[in-house]
């Protein structure tokens, strides 16, 4: 035998091989068939050739991919892979060894509609993917805010604005013990938090060998199963550290007869590599790009001559993986092969990036709640914002020790608020939907797995207090305006889809967050440094002003806005045009596509908002619609693995057409799982390869 491949009622697959590197070179083939056009879209997002394939829209990431060399750092550290840990770089071979060999064989209908044929992947694009999937988690960018927001209104106002911002991501996740269950086994569930995208950005799989048999959630091109398994004696699950890892620096640049010099801390001009490479433009003219790096790092904006908009700066980015040459992909083989939580802990000490808050159990009873990944020791100010990389003092001097935490009253809740991560981070979520989750979590002393998709999909909003206090407040309203305060104060305070009462909260509370922006005192920030447009959702005024509303609406000195007559001038305009329906009507799904979809199916209402444990996120002042959300639901149950549940937005399928595209749609809505079948006598055989 060297694989096989079954799928279950949801087509979701499950391969059985002899050997790891069997296997793994038949989850590379079956990714190739079930997601050819998403591996293609990832392949070129990954190398910086996007637009190329998409058009002139994705320009400014391609730009940012080959300034920040992340192609070249994939093939730094699959070359120190090699060197290190043969046996993974080999692993890693077999799998896109495999994607090659289902891509050739691929019929997926986006090749026919473009015209285009998919390309080869090399050993490194797995690293590729996984670096370009992850540079922007730890948010960098936020720097930039802190920087800007401090240069109209001060240092104060950075802890004001400070929240989880637009452009990251996040997850919740909780682990109850086997004392806490009525099995006496522990259940891991929770549910990360990303843009969703169709095809989904997880993938759900079961990799079954001598060595070891795991069920989870893979990331579509790159091998095993890295932040979500399941391997029946022992499971983990991850959620965002929100920690700072990554650093800005303002460099002094100047040309040369030889090309480009940078100052340096000591005083003296360095030589810097530079060269230019061109990136194509499916439709328009080819654009050359300089790519230019500094002892610090990556020159991501600007350069010697300053900004587009002729501002005198250069950003480098520094980014572990650049300096070790280490991705953290010999944690992988480790993960599929561990038996209790002991293993997990030995696995992830290998893991680099992204910095997660890993939660672990087994059926012998250990727990794991620790932090894993790599953050610098460095100075202070560079974890707050760009610091002068010609001044002394802000180099990296080693690691942190990852921090490590216990359970509380045999629960453990993570929901990317301060917690373990907090040494290493700078802003985290508000704590809302942790304290939620610890709430219901108490409110029963036994839990059974299949009572977990009711925290999955709870939708009280404690975020809207601060707003409704003031509304509370208000008096000498019309009589519209008193008519809907009523019906604010009425609201169960639960963003469910069919509720009018929230989309009246969320249309008066979009309309407090534009008057707040619109204010003179907070206006000017509306114009944001010249910056390269993938770097400008973190530097938005509006969505700033939204996810820190909570803050704006409490703080003692709110830059001499009245808070009380923008809440009444809110209340006032939603009074004259108020929603006609339920929050749902316009609270709907948004997720990212390649390829506009040409199905014509309306996209779902949802229920939930951003600081609900259901975190499907608008962006208040902006739109109700929803990019953000749940991009999997698990729960794994160490009492029996068959008893675990998961669902995707779609379906596991990435081919327009199949039965499997979007067949777990309703379950995700309805806040419902897919049952996990293991036993491969009740799956149906589709190849053997």
């Amino acid at each position: 035998m060297s694989a096989e491949t079954y799928r279950d009622a949801w087509g979701i697959p499950h391969l059985r091989a002899a050997t790891a590197g069997e296997l793994a070179r038949a989850q590379g083939r079956v990714t190739a068939r079930d997601r050819a056009w998403q591996l293609e879209v990832e392949r070129h997002r990954a190398q910086g050739t996007s637009a190329s394939l998409l058009g002139p829209g994705v320009l400014s990431w391609d730009r940012l991919a080959r300034r920040a060399r992340l192609a070249d750092t994939a093939r730094r550290c699959f070359a120190a892979l090699e060197d290190k840990d043969p046996e993974t770089a080999a692993w890693v071979r077999e799998y896109t060894d495999g994607v090659n060999e289902g891509l050739a064989a691929c019929d997926a209908p986006e090749f026919a509609r473009t015209g285009l044929a998919p390309g080869r992947w090399e050993p490194w694009t797995p690293l590729a993917v996984w670096l370009a999937t992850h540079i922007l988690f730890a948010g960098f960018p936020a720097k930039l805010w802190r920087e800007h927001i401090t240069a109209h209104l001060g240092p104060d106002a950075v802890a004001l604005f400070a929240t989880d911002g637009p452009g990251t991501a996040g997850s919740n996740g909780w682990l109850v013990s086997g004392e806490r269950t009525v099995t006496g086994h522990a259940i891991v569930a929770g549910d990360p938090h990303r843009f969703i995208e169709e095809p989904g950005v997880y993938q759900q799989i079961h990799l079954s060998c001598p060595e070891f048999d795991v069920v989870g959630l893979a990331v579509p091109g790159v091998p095993g199963i890295a932040h979500f398994g399941h391997t029946g004696t022992v499971a983990w699950a991850i959620t965002n550290a929100m920690a700072d890892y990554q650093d800005l620096y303002r460099e002094r640049l100047r040309r040369t007869g030889a090309g480009v010099e940078a100052l340096g801390p000591d005083g003296t001009w360095h030589r810097a590599a530079r060269h230019t490479e061109t990136i194509h433009v499916a439709g328009e003219d080819s654009v050359e790009v300089e790519v230019i790096e500094t002892d610090r790092g990556p020159v991501i904006a600007g350069g010697p001559e300053g900004l587009d908009d002729g501002t005198p700066a250069a950003l480098s980015l520094r980014y572990p993986p650049r300096v070790t040459a280490d991705l953290g992909f010999g944690a992988l083989l480790p993960l599929l092969r561990a038996r209790r939580v002991a293993d997990v802990d030995r696995a992830l000490d290998a893991w680099a990036e992204p910095v997660n808050v890993v939660q672990a159990a087994d059926t012998e009873g250990g727990l794991l709640h620790r932090v894993a990944g790599r953050v610098p020791v460095r100075a202070t100010a560079n974890r707050l914002r760009p610091v002068p990389a010609w001044e002394p003092g802000h180099e990296w001097t080693g690691w942190h020790t990852p921090p490590r935490a216990g359970l509380t009253d045999g629960v453990a809740v993570m929901a990317n608020q301060r917690g373990p991560a907090t040494p290493l981070g700078v802003e985290f979520a508000p704590p809302h939907r942790a304290d939620r989750i610890a709430a219901l979590l108490a409110g029963k002393e036994r839990w059974s797995a299949a009572d977990m998709p009711a925290l999955h999909t709870d939708t009280h909003l404690a975020s809207a207090g601060p707003l409704l206090d003031l509304v509370t407040a208000l008096d000498g309203l019309s009589p519209g305006a008193a008519a809907l305060r009523d019906r604010l104060l009425a609201w169960d305070r639960h963003m469910d889809a069919d509720s009018a009462g929230a989309a009246a909260y969320a249309a008066v509370r979009g309309a407090v967050v534009r008057h707040l922006a619109a204010h003179p005192a907070l206006a000017p920030a509306a114009v944001p440094p010249a910056y390269p447009e993938v770097l400008q959702p973190w530097l938005a005024l509006v969505p700033r002003i939204a996810y820190a509303l909570e803050h704006l609406l409490r703080a003692e000195d709110p830059y001499g806005i009245d808070r009380a007559e923008a809440v009444r001038a809110a209340l006032e305009e939603v009074a004259a045009e108020p929603p006609a329906g339920t929050w749902g009507d316009t609270h709907r799904l948004a997720p990212w596509r390649a390829l506009p979809d040409t199905s014509g199916s309306p996209e779902p209402g949802l229920s939930g908002d951003h600081d609900c444990v259901l975190c499907t996120s608008a962006v208040p002042g902006l739109t109700d619609r929803a990019a953000r959300g749940p991009a999997a639901r698990y729960v794994w149950d160490l009492a029996d693995r068959r008893r675990s549940g998961w669902v995707v937005p779609h379906g596991a399928s990435g081919v327009p057409g199949s039965p499997h595209h979007r067949d777990q749609q309703p379950l995700w809505l309805g806040g419902e799982l897919a049952p996990m079948v293991t036993d491969f006598d009740r799956l149906t055989k589709e190849t053997d390869d």
